[in-house]
């Protein structure tokens, strides 16, 4: 999905920042499925803006810049939700730890081992900011509580799994030990 339908989709819940909406790509209710960058977030918000598909306000700051307020007009969510109704792409999982881990008999164990502690560190750190309850559950629609539930049982799963598979893949290494399934 591109960055402005990201954008429209954060602002269909509630109007916000160029700041907000970097959040809830980083540890907020889209951490777990999607990203958008500071860098692409408000050259979008600009655009959307000229488009009509996204209003935005100025709010004064005591010694700091105005903030900007972005909110979904009507055009922009007849256009969101054109959008929704597309087709989604296939997901695409990329990770530079697993690649670092595929090929592991490349590289110095420790450093193999390193990677996959941080990367097991990681997806705790992701599972526990999905623990973390944001807002009240009642409040969230049908799809927000399902794809919560969904990332929380992924995530679940890549620690465990990475847990019970830590010790035989040092193993491996390290020079033995039985083979991981």
């Amino acid at each position: 999905m591109d960055v402005p339908t990201l954008c429209m989709a954060a602002l269909s819940r509630a109007p916000a920042t160029g700041y907000d909406i970097r959040k809830a790509f980083e540890e907020g209710p889209f951490a777990h499925f999607h990203e958008a960058s500071f860098g692409s977030i408000y050259p979008a918000l600009r655009r959307l803006e000229q488009e009509g598909a996204v209003a935005a306000t100025e709010q004064p700051q005591e010694r700091r810049p105005d903030r900007r307020i972005y909110a979904l007009t009507d055009q922009g969510r007849d256009r969101l939700v054109r959008a929704l109704r597309q087709p989604p792409r296939e997901d695409v999982l990329r990770s530079d730890a697993l690649v670092v881990l595929f090929f592991a008999h490349l590289v110095p164990p420790a450093e193999a081992v390193a990677v996959l502690d941080g990367y097991l560190a990681y997806h705790r750190r992701l599972l526990a900011q999905l623990a973390e309850p944001k807002e009240r559950p009642e409040c969230a629609g049908a799809g927000e509580r399902f794809v919560h539930g969904l990332g929380v049982a992924v995530y679940e799963a890549a620690v465990r799994y990475l847990e019970n598979h830590r010790a035989a893949f040092v193993d491996q290494l390290t020079g033995g030990g039985p083979k991981i399934a």
